[in-house]
């Protein structure tokens, strides 16, 4: 009797998760629920952004440009410098092998001769390389104010309005900066950047707050759509253009879900956005707006993964903010190759003149990097394919030995015939 009377008890009510992440002091609280479907979407590759050579050859781009700058640092004329002074440099630089093996693969860039003490080899850059280095540097003085505005607006995305100086320094490279630019940041930047303390002894830096409103790459896109002025106000609901890669199919759930993530609000990353929950859509929407406008800054307009990672407490970023790459395969495109993962955002490829993103100014220096790297790959396979003889002796005339250019003998067939007498 016990029993019957217990089952007849009602259970407790318990909050549901959705009744409590509905919760919000914002005006628009219907939109604060939780934000994705219970669905999974496959990764698909897309051979038109796998074949995007300034992204598959970043890293090594990076390594080239640090070992050509350490070079040209060297006294003139050649920029020689002994292959002991950087040896030890392979874990700072990320080289994947010995430095001296790296400087071998690249013949067009690096001249590897005898030194002038104890036969050590010593490299310097050749003539193609000393000019990319000029190139690069009247670049960067000419389109500085871009440039450096890109950085500016990296700090304005920040929730404190201000980075370390230890972070810019790790984006440079994607910032197309000089690697002095941290130790001369208010000189290049002509007051528009500051060095502050942040306390505990880190220096950061900070933007002059010039009065006037931040538009994302986003909103100015949507404003010119509109037939609007640049200073135009942007629309409340801005949706994000999306390029699906071929062959690729969504659920229909997640192309519902997908329909209502456009329709919400969208939330700039210069603005706050300490309201919002983390579970919510319009979180989801604003979290896509950041890592959208972050490599809209880029270069090449992608980064590593872990790259990003190290801007995820400052620029409010959730703890899982990787799975908005996964979440939103039409945005941004997951290139796995050399052993990382790298987010490349579709629409800087993929938009052509419809985007607002503007064209890099460092890209086309880059591009000449791909096309000297092209040229070593091409100087090696032509030295593999030369084979020179080497006569053993005058009497022995039916022996020889093929030696190839790394140092490999191999017998003839003359040879294996003696061998085998």
């Amino acid at each position: 009797m016990w029993r019957c009377c217990r089952r007849l008890q009602p259970w407790p009510r318990r909050e549901s998760p959705l009744a409590a992440a509905s919760y919000s002091p914002l005006p628009c609280r219907h939109l604060q629920r939780f934000s994705y479907v219970n669905a999974k979407t496959k990764w698909k590759k897309d051979a038109s952004l796998d074949g995007i050579e300034v992204v598959n050859r970043s890293r090594d781009i990076r390594v080239l440009s640090s070992l050509k700058n350490i070079m040209m640092a060297s006294p003139a004329p050649d920029h020689a410098i002994p292959v002991s002074a950087i040896s030890k440099m392979d874990r700072i630089l990320e080289i994947p092998t010995k430095v001296a093996s790296f400087l071998r693969r690249y013949p067009s860039f690096f001249e590897e001769f005898v030194g002038p003490q104890y036969n050590l080899p010593w490299f310097k850059p050749t003539q193609e390389a000393i000019a990319l280095h000029g190139e690069e540097e009247a670049v960067f003085e000419v389109r500085r104010g871009e440039i450096v505005d890109r950085v500016r607006r990296l700090v304005l995305m920040s929730r404190e309005k201000r980075l370390p100086l230890q972070i810019v320094q790790g984006m440079q490279w994607y910032l197309g900066l000089p690697e002095d630019f941290t130790k001369r940041a208010e000189e290049y930047s002509e007051g528009q950047l500051r060095v502050v303390q942040m306390g505990n002894g880190v220096l950061g830096l900070t933007a002059v707050d010039c009065g006037e409103r931040v538009l994302s790459a986003l909103q100015r896109n949507a404003v010119r759509k509109m037939g609007k002025s640049e200073g135009a106000e942007p629309p409340p609901i801005t949706e994000f253009p999306l390029f699906p890669s071929k062959g690729f199919r969504l659920k229909q759930k997640v192309i519902n879900w997908l329909g209502e993530f456009q329709r919400v609000p969208y939330v700039s990353p210069y603005e706050d956005s300490s309201g919002l929950h983390p579970n919510s859509l319009i979180a989801e929407k604003r979290l896509a707006g950041v890592l959208h406008e972050l490599l809209s800054l880029f270069v090449d307009y992608s980064a590593e993964r872990r790259k990003i990672l190290c801007l995820r407490r400052h620029l409010g970023l959730s703890q899982r903010f990787y799975r908005v790459f996964e979440h939103h395969p039409h945005i941004f495109y997951l290139l796995l190759k050399n052993k990382t993962c790298t987010v490349v955002l579709k629409e800087a490829y993929c938009g052509e003149a419809a985007s607002a993103i503007g064209k890099h100014p460092v890209i086309d220096v880059r591009k000449k990097y791909v096309e000297l790297m092209e040229k070593s790959d091409s100087i090696l396979k032509e030295r593999r394919g030369k084979r020179p003889v080497v006569q053993t002796s005058e009497n022995d005339e039916d022996r020889h030995i093929c030696c190839d250019e790394d140092g490999i003998f191999q017998m003839g067939d003359k040879a294996e015939g003696f061998l085998a007498n």
